[in-house]
């Protein structure tokens, strides 16, 4: 009994113990940032005996010092139970589960799951810091976050804006705690992409703000080309240039034109200078750029205005009667063309677009259809086409045909359809005939360009032919066509008054040619009356180049002279309304260029001596060299032409025998011929020839004079050449001719001028 007793007091004496021993903190989940300090709860009350912790079941030691664990300490008093276990510079061997004991009172506490986090290394950007792309080419960018606990997250930008779409995945380490990200941006880089900036951060709990890195893109690019035109629009056979401007990484290796796809070999520069014409409205200019990664083709069309041109013609058809029919005509213009379809001198409007469609056509629908196009204010441009739709023939020669009695006659059919005609006959009376002759009758075909002539030709045509209806009817596969044609008679006009009409034609004609040959030649007359020779200096000479003889008996010579004075009465009669002539031919006369000084018409042109010394006498007159002759050199009426101011002489050269010299004519006292100084021509007026019937006396003609060197001899040759006389014998002549003379056409007078 007793021993049992001592057995239950024991057992509650142990009871009561434990009751009294518990843990008051234990140990809890917690999170650290490997490199951070960390302490594990641990508080057992009413407890003195050996506490211990244990790392995933691994008992770490006694005491507070851990020495196999150096960042491992307890810490806290035994007094208040305190039994903490501090972890400094967290590390991932730390990340464990850990649990506190009491082992004498065989106590332990709940375990505890110490999770270390690990940031991740700095993100990498593959081929970082600058990645050399190609336009047009798909590139991942790509970043990679390691050894990260837990895994990274990447996030992508591009100049700062986040970009989506990026793929991710991750990679457990061997520890089986850290984890690699990899991410994955895919771009498709441009031009517009040289020098841009992307970037990737990543971010895990162990570190939030988390760590980014760049990355700098360069790419290359063929050339990026714009093609432009100046002038935009121009007309055909202008001048434009095509500019073409282009950017390329690396630089650009050279420039190359087309058009059409054929090379122009003389372009070479970025810009082509061109003459234009309608093909560059459909056939475009290319400029091809490139580098050494590539090339660059851009092309444009030019907006040339032109006239219309044809692209694709119409083309005849043949159709049977019913059908239908489709035309076709296509034309190109700029600006846009109006198109029409008529028939055939027709205005109507058929259509407007490129086909004409006709329904059941009919044999009325034949024949030529235009196709026009018109570019306004530009030009015009037309095609016909001729639609044949085959029938029965189709006469369409006149109902009423015409010959002339006795004649040979002939009768038309015209046969215009398609197909032509298999047979054509003719039928009279009781005749009929296809071809060949029968009697006076004869039967011809003959094929044109639209048809088919048949001609019926009648020989002597009589009364009884202009009676008779003539029957034409002609076959083909469609059938026959028939036309009745009357012969009549055709009414010829007489012979005499064909004759007498184009006669009287002829009269009107020439008479209207005489009135107007009339009329113009008093304007032309009229044209002249107010020329007016006013120069003192101006010697005016006729010279006829047929000789002019003195004799009486010689008619023509005589009309020369008077022609000749009418001629220059005419053109010198001005001068009596300007100067006061004297009378006196025989007397010296000293006139002043202040008295007579008349308008010069000519400017000074011709007064080349106007600087000399004038001679005290202007005129010395023949007769006053002479002794009286017979009545044919009597002494002539004053002749106002023989003034000094005008020095108007009409100058004969005659060629004359000898023998009309010595007959009549006495050597006067004056000086030898070829003498200078005075004026020592011969002066003869034709006055002198009163008694000839071609002058009669005071006809009331000018006198004029003949000037005529004096003979040096009796015993002169009659060709002797002239030796001109006068105070300016010597000096250089200026002439002038008057072109249009009608007084001077018989003996071919020249108007000559002496200054």
């Amino acid at each position: 009994m007793r021993i049992l007793f001592l057995c239950l007091l024991t057992l509650a004496d142990t009871h009561g113990q434990v009751a009294q021993t518990r843990f008051v903190e234990e140990p809890e989940d917690q999170t650290v940032v490997a490199g951070q300090r960390i302490v594990l709860s641990c508080v057992v009350l009413n407890y003195s005996g050996i506490v211990q912790w244990t790392k995933d079941g691994l008992a770490l030691g006694m005491g507070q010092g851990l020495k196999a664990w150096p960042r491992y300490r307890i810490v806290g008093t035994a007094d208040s139970g305190q039994y903490n276990l501090e972890i400094t510079d967290a590390e991932l061997s730390d990340d464990a589960v850990y649990e506190c004991q009491a082992t004498e009172a065989a106590l332990r506490s709940r375990r505890a799951k110490l999770t270390v986090l690990i940031p991740p290394e700095d993100p990498t950007i593959d081929g970082a810091p600058e990645i050399l792309l190609r336009a047009g080419t798909p590139y991942n960018l790509t970043c990679r976050a390691r050894s990260a606990k837990p895994a990274a997250t990447i996030v992508w930008y591009r100049d700062g804006l986040q970009q989506d779409g990026a793929i991710t995945s991750t990679e457990v380490l061997a520890d089986g705690k850290r984890e690699t990200t990899t991410s994955q941006l895919a771009i498709n880089p441009t031009d517009l992409d040289i020098g841009r900036v992307f970037s990737c951060r990543s971010t895990n709990d162990a570190i939030p703000a988390g760590k980014e890195t760049f990355v700098k893109l360069n790419v290359h690019h063929p050339p990026t080309v714009t093609l432009s035109i100046q002038p935009q629009t121009v007309q055909e056979g202008e001048r434009v240039v095509f500019t073409c401007m282009a950017t390329a990484n690396p630089e650009i290796k050279g420039y190359r034109w087309a058009k059409g796809g054929v090379i122009i070999e003389d372009a070479k520069e970025n810009k082509y200078d061109t003459q234009v014409d309608y093909t560059f409205f459909t056939e475009p200019v290319s400029c091809e750029v490139h580098n050494d990664i590539g090339s660059t083709n851009v092309s444009t069309l030019v907006d040339v205005h032109f006239a219309p041109r044809i692209v694709v013609d119409p083309k005849p058809t043949i159709t049977d009667i019913g059908s239908d029919v489709t035309l076709t005509c296509v034309w190109s213009g700029n600006p846009p063309l109006t198109l029409t379809w008529t028939k055939k001198e027709s205005n109507m409007v058929l259509s407007n677009s490129n086909q004409l469609y006709l329904k059941s056509v009919t044999q009325a629908d034949a024949g030529q259809y235009v196709c026009k196009a018109i570019v306004p204010r530009i030009g015009v441009g037309e095609r016909e086409v001729t639609l044949f739709v085959n029938g029965p023939p189709i006469i369409s020669s006149e109902a009423v045909q015409y010959a002339v009695r006795g004649d040979r006659g002939k009768v038309e059919c015209f046969i215009g359809s398609t197909p032509p005609p298999d047979r054509i006959a003719w039928a009279w009376k009781e005749n009929i005939l296809e071809a060949g002759t029968l009697e006076r009758y004869t039967v011809e075909r003959t094929n044109t360009g639209s048809g088919v002539l048949s001609t019926l030709t009648i020989n002597n045509v009589m009364d009884a032919d202009f009676q008779t209806r003539y029957n034409c009817t002609a076959w083909n596969s469609f059938g026959p066509g028939t036309a009745i044609i009357q012969l009549e008679e055709k009414e010829v006009l007489p012979v005499g008054i064909i004759a007498g009409a184009t006669i009287g034609a002829s009269i009107l004609v020439i008479s209207f040619l005489v009135v107007l040959a009339c009329f113009l030649y008093r304007r032309r007359k009229g044209s002249r009356k107010d020329v007016t020779l006013r120069k003192l200096d101006i010697k005016v000479e006729t010279v006829n180049r047929e000789p002019l003889t003195l004799h009486t008996d010689r008619e023509e010579d005589t009309a020369s002279v008077s022609t000749a004075t009418r001629v220059m009465k005419a053109i010198y009669s001005s001068f009596k309304d300007d100067v006061d002539l004297k009378q006196d031919l025989r007397c010296d006369t000293i006139d002043t260029r202040e008295e007579y000084e008349l308008k010069d018409p000519t400017n000074g042109y011709y007064n080349v001596r106007a600087h000399e010394d004038r001679p005290s006498s202007r005129t010395v007159l023949y007769a006053d060299y002479r002794n009286p002759g017979p009545a044919r050199y009597d002494t002539r009426p004053p002749s106002r032409l023989s003034h000094s101011s005008g020095y108007a002489q009409l100058n004969t050269y005659s060629r004359g025998p000898a023998s009309d010299y010595n007959a009549e004519a006495a050597p006067g006292p004056g000086p030898p011929p070829g003498t200078a100084g005075g004026e020592t021509a011969s002066q003869l007026s034709y006055e002198n020839y009163g008694g000839h019937a071609a002058f009669p006396a005071g006809a009331g003609y000018a006198t004029y004079r003949l000037g005529y060197g004096q003979p040096p001899s009796l015993d002169r040759a009659p060709y002797d050449a002239y030796d001109p006389m006068g105070k300016y014998a010597s000096a250089t002549r200026f002439s002038y001719t008057s072109q249009h003379s009608d007084y001077g056409q018989r003996f071919q007078q020249r108007m000559q001028t002496h200054v």
